[in-house]
């Protein structure tokens, strides 16, 4: 993937080395389930003790700014398209734990989108989780993880995130039906993202697409569940199947239109 000597962005909050009080909270989409369904503590995976690393961890931080700033262009171009403006989200670089909006938070739960204070936070240490743990390596997989994140931002803007919270006070099969359109919806818009990403930036190189879909494998629902539990219950599911994650991810990159986005909202659950 080229991404090196681009444009970073400049809502970044690095608060990496600062501390803060450790408190478990949030929305995380990976760590801390794979963390549960192996009866662990999430923090074994992750280094929690603040501070910061060396020259790699800054690489990974230059990286996770440019990637930043590539969605804050086509989200930007996107909004306008649609008559609409971008309202940027702050990008949260933390080590171990930290504070937001949507109260304290610490890296076992992984990458999360705080709409309280519309920021994407995550511990660059979730990328060795990622490689290793997950077993999902490669720079645009980890691209595909904040565009994941920033998707959420989008839904939010669109209106699709107060669907969902409004379905989370009812039923919990209903409840993670939701969940599931609403990750799915925020895989499609990370295609999306792609789509438009590679022809402004030209950034894409061969395997690339390839380590993305096997991200979006390696964290669907059904394949963490056969991997921790050795049984798969979907009435449990809030994220999806790996080929559901693949299958809207794909949808989006090839079309790049964001009103298909709609769909994981009309189409029959069976359907998705």
């Amino acid at each position: 993937m080229k991404w090196e000597g681009r444009e970073e962005s400049s809502n970044v909050d690095d608060r990496r080395g600062r501390s803060q009080g450790l408190m478990v909270g949030g929305g995380g989409i990976v760590v801390a389930i794979v963390a549960l369904i192996f009866g662990l503590d999430p923090g074994q995976f992750l280094d929690q003790r603040g501070g910061r690393g060396g020259p790699e961890e800054e690489k990974q931080a230059k990286f996770c700014k440019v990637i930043f700033h590539d969605t804050e262009v086509i989200w930007e171009e996107q909004f306008q398209r649609m008559g609409k403006k971008y309202q940027k989200p702050t990008l949260v670089l933390f080590s171990g734990h930290t504070q937001t909006g949507c109260g304290a938070a610490d890296a076992g739960i992984g990458p999360f989108y705080c709409p309280a204070d519309t920021s994407v936070c995550l511990d660059l240490s979730f990328f060795k989780v990622l490689d290793e743990e997950l077993g999902a390596p490669g720079e645009f997989a980890r691209a595909y993880v904040i565009a994941h994140e920033v998707g959420h931002h989008v839904q939010r803007l669109l209106g699709y995130s107060a669907r969902v919270d409004e379905a989370r006070r009812g039923p919990k099969v209903e409840a993670n039906h939701m969940s599931v359109r609403l990750e799915l919806q925020a895989d499609y818009l990370a295609g999306v993202w792609a789509h438009h990403a590679q022809k402004k930036f030209n950034f894409l190189e061969k395997g690339d697409v390839e380590s993305a879909m096997n991200a979006a494998a390696k964290i669907g629902d059904d394949h963490l569940q056969q991997q921790g539990r050795g049984r798969v219950q979907p009435d449990t599911f809030t994220h999806g199947t790996s080929r559901q994650r693949q299958r809207w991810f794909m949808v989006g990159y090839k079309t790049g239109d964001v009103k298909r986005a709609a769909e994981l909202f009309r189409l029959g659950y069976g359907q998705l």
